[in-house]
């Protein structure tokens, strides 16, 4: 049985209750003496709870149902979490919603949903448990973005730009924090086998052209490399050796060139839409 290295902590993880935000509770099961695990759906996150204390029987595990596109949630979650786990000292904002859809045929309310949870959601609980870390001088926010974050794919802009939001607040958010003690890491994945494409309607995924399905990783690859990339301080973490060559080769490639292929490629799903129409 593995021991605990109780050295992060309470953890709050942020959409828990499958994919990558599962794996990092199992991972960060191991390193702290209590996790806090929040998702919309309760009997998942209590199958998960009973898991963690099967491994790590010395473990205190709290989980709370929230769905973050509610406004009005992430206070209420916020409320909840001090109540029952005192302070936080490791935040991971995992939650996240997507849809593959050209822009002009979304839905406003699943774009709001996209937004409120992927921007509003991880902004509000940031700035929430942020002041608590530096002034306990420890902590970190291990913030999970996107390969979609740093560059731009069609047939998803709201998901892109919230995104790029998060690679913004995760690069900006460190200098701020400079000398505190607080440490933010940014996990930018690419395809990683989950729940995410089925939920964004996206099956392929949302980067679905064979070489890009390629690079295709498992959820739980993706959540040991954020977790050893978090405790290494490395400000970006792109998990999968060959998408994380692709990946920093990217800025080689002119920007004019980018944001030709994606015109093209959005140019073709509109046709292909129009023809399965």
């Amino acid at each position: 049985m593995a021991t605990n290295n109780k050295n992060h902590g309470t953890v709050l993880i942020t959409g828990a209750s499958s994919g990558i935000g599962r794996e990092l509770a199992l991972e960060f099961g191991a390193r702290a003496p209590t996790l806090v695990l929040t998702a919309r759906r309760l009997d998942r996150l209590e199958q998960l709870r009973g898991q963690l204390l099967g491994r790590y029987p010395g473990l205190t595990v709290v989980v709370l149902a929230a769905d973050l596109s509610d406004e009005h949630e992430a206070s209420r979650l916020l409320a909840r979490v001090f109540e029952q786990a005192g302070a936080v000292e490791v935040l991971v904002n995992n939650a996240g919603l997507g849809d593959s859809v050209l822009f002009d045929r979304a839905e406003w309310a699943r774009t709001r949903q996209i937004l409120w949870t992927n921007i509003f959601a991880v902004a509000q609980l940031t700035s929430a448990l942020v002041p608590g870390m530096v002034e306990r001088r420890r902590g970190g926010v291990l913030n999970i973005g996107s390969g979609a974050g740093v560059t731009v794919l069609p047939n998803a802009a709201a998901y892109v730009g919230s995104k790029h939001f998060i690679a913004g607040l995760s690069e900006a958010l460190p200098a701020d924090l400079s000398g505190t003690g607080v440490t933010v890491t940014q996990v930018c994945p690419g395809l990683v086998e989950s729940e995410f494409d089925q939920v964004s309607n996206s099956p392929g995924g949302m980067v679905g052209a064979p070489p890009a399905r390629f690079f295709r990783i498992s959820a739980a690859q993706c959540a040991r490399e954020a977790v050893a990339g978090f405790e290494r301080g490395e400000a970006r973490v792109f998990p999968g050796r060959g998408y994380r060559f692709v990946m920093r080769m990217l800025p080689l490639l002119p920007l004019w060139l980018r944001r030709k292929q994606v015109a093209k490629a959005a140019a073709r799903i509109d046709q292909e839409k129009i023809g399965n129409g």
